[in-house]
């Protein structure tokens, strides 16, 4: 795939949001679902029976974690769960999902080179790549709000630890 159509594969891609858990019918097999934390959005596929696989990166703790199964539930976080629409992807249905689960247990997250973003679009495209790392390069406000994000989403995971250690002593 040429970089001129892998960029229009991105311009053509349009974003429909479900409230989280009130989807009137199952997502479709191989659904790229997104969650906006903060700073940052989080990538899963949809892999059906309300589980999705995910690169876990920081998405949980201060800690890395790898390409898992999860339920829809640990997916959202709380947060609103919106479905990405792919209508160029090369792998839909149960073959994106096939791709998924062959990552499964993968620990080789970087932020800037492998996230969940990447994860999701070589799961639909076969390509690596990160709109928001993107973002970020072409844009130093975008990389610092992003950056900003993160670091309050670390700062909460950490007082999450730190609360949750001092009440089970």
């Amino acid at each position: 795939m040429s970089v001129n159509q892998t960029s229009a594969m991105f311009e053509h891609q349009g974003v429909v949001s479900a409230t989280a858990f009130s989807f009137d019918t199952e997502p479709a097999l191989g659904t790229q679902l997104v969650t906006l934390r903060s700073g940052y959005e989080h990538h899963g596929i949809y892999i059906g029976n309300g589980r999705v696989i995910h690169y876990a990166g920081f998405a949980k703790s201060l800690h890395r974690g790898p390409v898992e199964e999860i339920s829809l539930d640990e997916f959202a976080a709380g947060h609103q769960v919106s479905i990405r629409l792919n209508p160029t992807a090369a792998f839909v249905g149960f073959e994106a999902v096939r791709r998924a689960q062959s990552r499964l247990g993968e620990d080789n997250y970087r932020l800037l080179t492998n996230n969940c973003e990447h994860f999701c679009t070589w799961c639909l495209f076969g390509v690596n790549r990160s709109q928001q790392v993107e973002a970020c390069f072409a844009s130093p406000r975008v990389a610092i709000h992003a950056v900003a994000g993160l670091f309050r989403a670390l700062i909460v995971a950490k007082r999450s630890r730190f609360f949750a250690g001092a009440h089970a002593a």
